[in-house]
């Protein structure tokens, strides 16, 4: 039936509109790009990108459509002219499907070799980094150690060569088939009894492609050769014995067979019949099983497994040297460090060395985040990310760790289009506090409150580009909340106004731009919202690491981006890696199981998991920063030594700046990063032993340990100053510790200059063998047993909970000393509860210290350094002749002291609780002080302190003062 003309007539239309509609939204996402792209100045990525993949794009559509389109012709051009004259009479399968198709044979023809162009294209433009890193390949100046061939071919060249073997080889595989199918169709062969029959022209054309496949094939086995530095047949990764003595002369033996076979189909071009080519194809397939299979098998059976350590033992250490020099480690220095259970050295040495301690960062940043947002979120609508970050900055004139974080904008109070996208627009402020310097539990803030102040001078506090940054906000032309302001009055409060005055962000002062950015988030609002005029910007892809990733496709990104205040400005800071798989001998691994630790799951949102691909090659070659305000994007090389990083910069000339360009600011604030030192601490685990013979043995292999509160991953490594042994002065450092792969104490101590270049060195404190040192999960364990009732008393009548901060573990004293803080929050889940910090524990071999302060407890276990631990014995009467005013008026404020305390913490009070702990240390030094004025007795004495958790409370009982005014006897 026919349809009326009018709905005829309606169907191109409809059809044209819904193209119409979908290359409007084709066209808006690319140019939209583009206009992104030329916000931030780097247009010549883009290009570089959209060009390379439109180009392999068309090129290998093309290359295939000309390649399987000619084969698909041949054969039809070919067909007999007579084809049921040719064979049986009657009416077969193929003259079914012939008489069905052939009607429609052009369109189907040129519908097919669309498709099969479109994915062939897709995949090839997917390659758009191998292709650049081929053309513009770099030599590395080093060989590897099996070919003698420079780095840089295993690198750029053979995964080029690779890309192009498997593109050939589909196209011949897919031009087989479908020239087959073709010549049965049109009668060039028929399937019937007693077998095939073909015409000539049909037996000559697949002869010919079976011969380029099985050509192919032979150039594969040669090439395959090379591919042998990436087995992993062996004990380790890279070439292996059975490798280079059986599986390389196999591949060579191949390559010459499969080359013979090719010439054996070619021939059968010339002759008739299918013998040549049936003995071609048998030769192929018997040599690839005996040679290539069972020979290297009989090999590796007989010859290397009954002697696998000798056998294997010069590829082993070319994969060891291999492996520490692909992931930067080869310089990491091993060190016999003795870990003494009692401080070595005299007075004046521990003194000098324990002056360091007490600046050490006892805030958490995994955990203070509520106390951040409870005590400077100011407002609802604000928000601090869960994980905040640690930087440092000089206070007071001494270089801090300091915990840092800056104020996003959230959810707002009322959600409406308007509100989420023109008013709430951007965050305020930067949140400072030293790691060390606690008040009354609470962080000691030398940046906060709405304006900030100016504890680390002047900037600007606006944060337009964040990690919690809305997808997308309208600014400028029009005013926006900039921060919250106290009425003159003091009763409610009010807003000042602000509007963006920078260059950031797309202007969509146009009707096209504003269509444009409509159809790409669908939002007719865009189009008809009167606030947006012609000095309206819009801002999105606000995320750091977003930003850097789109500017800098070929870089993978730490996950962990870190606010700085630099030049008076908020600017962030990306770590950028150059990565691969493709180096000869080193051990492969998943990045994302290297770098996966108890910080990941709360310093990467879902959509920002690290890959969990595999590499065997990484460098921190790029520093970038990402204004706060608007969202500049800077590139600075820093390891400009890197082949990788050189040939991108050729691919992508001018947009990465020397390293000579970092500001001298912006380079005080930089930092060894987590995920890279995460990765270099999984490869020395093992990779620390550089002897061929122990690797093989694996028993000094270690491991991360489980962090001890959560017994599920590893424990992170942690940013803090400390000195290590032989150095001059403290220094800004990552560490870890490390324990034996089937054991929990403790086995090294690892640590690199932080602030140092991008080549520092990795320093690695062994411990003996035949000494036992606490792990950090036992040191977790011995806290829990001996802080016992010291905890319990934290926990006021089930009230509240304590919160174990980052175990830090630090060289002191010829061993290693850990530290520990403890927080405490109220046990009921609500929206204002915050942990404050309520104790310090510290451990120094057996001996255990638990404090108000890292300073009592380090007293509790050193004592007055250079002296045994002590703890003040307070006699229950005083010796002293006659009376003393004094004396007993000190007994009365001790006492009065702790018992304000007790009761402050039995109701939860900790503000009180910390008063009276401070009332108390002045009383019993007015204690003391009287008694030292007592000339007719001796002074109280120091006794040892008891090993018990309860006489290592940081805060000694005082017993009460006599009812009466002592006598002259006492």
């Amino acid at each position: 039936m026919r349809l009326p003309r009018r709905p005829r007539l309606l169907i191109p239309v409809a059809i044209a509109l819904v193209a119409i509609v979908i290359l409007f939204f084709v066209f808006a996402g690319v140019f939209t790009d583009w206009l992104w792209f030329d916000s931030v100045g780097y247009t010549s990525v883009f290009s570089t990108m959209l060009v390379t993949q439109l180009l392999l794009f068309v090129f290998g559509a093309l290359l295939m459509g000309v390649v399987v389109g000619g084969n698909m012709i041949i054969a039809y051009r070919s067909r007999p002219l007579f084809a049921m004259t040719m064979f049986e009479r009657g009416t077969s399968g193929a003259d079914r499907y012939r008489a069905a198709i052939d009607p429609h044979r052009r369109a189907i023809f040129l519908l097919g070799l669309a498709v099969l162009g479109l994915f062939t294209g897709s995949s090839t433009a997917a390659q758009w980094k191998t292709w650049l890193l081929f053309v513009n390949a770099t030599p590395f100046g080093k060989n590897d150690p099996q070919f003698g061939l420079d780095i840089s071919f295993f690198m750029f060249t053979y995964p080029f060569i690779r890309m192009v073997l498997n593109f050939l080889f589909t196209a011949v595989i897919i031009s087989i088939v479908l020239a087959a199918i073709v010549h049965y169709l049109y009668g060039g062969f028929r399937l019937q009894s007693p077998g095939l029959h073909a015409t000539r022209a049909a037996r000559v054309h697949l002869s010919v492609l079976v011969g380029l496949f099985v050509l192919l094939k032979a150039v594969a086995y040669w090439v395959d050769r090379f591919g042998l530095v990436f087995s992993d047949r062996g004990k380790t990764f890279g070439a292996s014995y059975t490798d280079i003595h059986a599986v390389l002369p196999a591949k060579s033996i191949l390559a010459i067979i499969a080359l013979i076979c090719a010439a054996l189909f070619f021939a059968g071009v010339v002759r008739p019949g299918g013998m040549l080519p049936g003995v071609g194809l048998g030769l192929l397939v018997l040599s690839a099983v005996l040679v290539g299979g069972v020979y290297p098998a009989l090999v590796e059976q007989f010859q290397v497994k009954p002697n696998q350590q000798s056998k294997e033992q010069e590829y082993i250490g070319k994969n060891i040297a291999a492996t520490r020099e692909a992931y930067g480690v080869a310089s990491a220095k091993v060190t016999p460090y003795g870990a003494k259970t009692q401080a070595q050295g005299n007075q004046q040495s521990l003194q000098s060395e324990a002056s360091t301690i007490p600046g050490v960062r006892l805030l958490d940043p995994t955990v203070v985040s509520p106390t951040y947002e409870q005590l400077q979120q100011i407002k609802g609508y604000y928000q601090f990310p869960e994980q905040l970050d640690v930087d440092r900055y000089t206070i007071d004139g001494v270089s801090r760790d300091t915990v840092v974080a800056v104020r996003e904008i959230g959810t707002p109070p009322e959600r409406n289009w308007i509100n989420d996208h023109l008013v709430y627009t951007h965050g305020f402020g930067f949140v400072a506090s030293p790691g060390s310097k606690i008040d009354q539990g609470k962080p000691d803030f030398v940046v906060k409150d709405i304006p900030p102040t100016n504890g680390l001078g002047d900037f600007e506090p606006r944060i337009y580009f964040g990690e919690h940054s809305p997808e997308y906000s309208i600014v400028g032309g029009h005013k926006e909340l900039d921060y919250p302001e106290q009425s003159n009055n003091g009763q409610g409060s009010g807003q000042v106004d602000t509007t963006y005055a920078g260059k950031g962000g797309v202007s969509i002062g146009n009707f096209f731009n504003r269509l444009l950015y409509a159809g790409k988030y669908g939002e007719t609002n865009l189009l008809l919202s009167s606030a947006i005029n012609d000095q309206s910007r819009i801002l999105y892809n606000r995320d750091p690491r977003q930003r850097v990733q789109q500017v800098a496709p070929f870089l993978t990104l730490d996950g962990d981006p870190y606010p700085a205040i630099v030049n008076k400005r908020v600017q962030w800071i990306v770590d950028g890696y150059t990565m691969s798989e493709d180096y000869p001998y080193a051990e492969r691994r998943s990045f994302g199981d290297m770098t996966r630790d108890t910080s990941t799951d709360k310093l990467l949102a879902p959509q920002q998991q690290q890959p969990r691909d595999q590499i065997n090659y990484i460098r921190n070659s790029v520093k970038a920063t990402v204004d706060a305000y608007d969202g500049t994007v800077t590139l600075y090389a820093w390891d400009d030594k890197d082949p990788l990083l050189r040939t991108w910069e050729k691919a992508f000339g001018g947009i990465i700046q020397p390293k000579s360009k970092i500001p001298t600011e912006l380079k005080n604030h930089l930092r060894y990063p987590e995920d890279l030192f995460k990765v270099q601490r999984d490869i020395l685990s093992q990779y620390h032993v550089t002897d061929a013979n122990a690797f093989y043995g694996a028993q000094d292999f270690w491991k991360v340990p489980e962090d001890p509160a959560s017994t599920k991953t590893k424990q992170p490594p942690y940013y803090v100053t400390l000195k290590m042994p032989g150095d001059q002065q403290p220094r800004f450092s990552l560490t870890t510790t490390l324990v034996p792969t089937s054991r929990d104490n403790l086995a090294a101590f690892m640590a690199v200059d932080a602030a140092g270049e991008a080549d520092a060195q990795i320093s690695i404190l062994q411990l003996p063998s035949d000494t036992t040192i606490p792990g950090p999960k036992q040191a977790q364990n011995t806290f829990d047993t001996k802080a016992a009732s010291v905890l319990n008393e934290l926990r006021i009548g089930g009230t509240t909970e304590t919160l174990n901060g980052n175990l830090l573990t630090l060289p002191f004293g010829g061993g290693l000393l850990y530290v520990e803080p403890v927080y405490v929050q109220p046990k009921v889940q609500n929206s204002a509860r915050y942990p404050t910090l309520a104790r310090v524990l510290v451990m120094f071999g057996n001996d255990v210290g638990i404090g108000n302060t890292l300073q009592d407890a380090l007293e509790q276990v050193f004592g007055q350094v250079g002296q045994q631990p002590t703890t003040p014995n307070v006699p229950t009467q005083p010796n002293t002749p006659g009376t003393s005013t004094e004396l007993t008026q000190a007994y009365a404020n001790a006492q009065k002291a702790y018992d304000d305390g007790q009761k402050a913490i039995k109701s939860g009070d900790f503000a009180a609780y910390g008063e009276a702990q401070k009332r108390l240390e002045q009383a019993l030094k007015d204690l003391q002080s009287a008694l030292g004025q007592q000339k007719a007795a001796p002074s109280p004495t120091a006794t040892p302190a008891p090993s018990s958790a309860s006489a290592l409370t940081a805060t000694p009982t005082p017993t009460p003062p006599p009812s009466s005014t002592p006598s002259s006897k006492s």
